[in-house]
């Protein structure tokens, strides 16, 4: 098992989910906006190392 795999499908997960909280946050119109920014900019920042971490590191058995 790839441990940089395993780590860049963990990032990707986290990614989403901050998306998903992120999105529920402006469709509800929440008054935190500045933290909803921060944590937006964060799920973004995971989703795409993890992706790039899943892609580009190869499987070596």
């Amino acid at each position: 098992m790839n441990l940089k795999r395993t780590f860049g499908t963990i990032l990707t997960v986290l990614g989403i989910i901050g998306l998903i909280y992120t999105g529920f946050g402006i469709i509800n119109h929440d008054d935190r906006t500045t933290s909803l920014f921060v944590i937006g900019i964060i799920a973004l920042l995971f989703f795409f190392t993890g992706i790039s971490l899943v892609r580009n590191t190869k499987d070596e058995a």
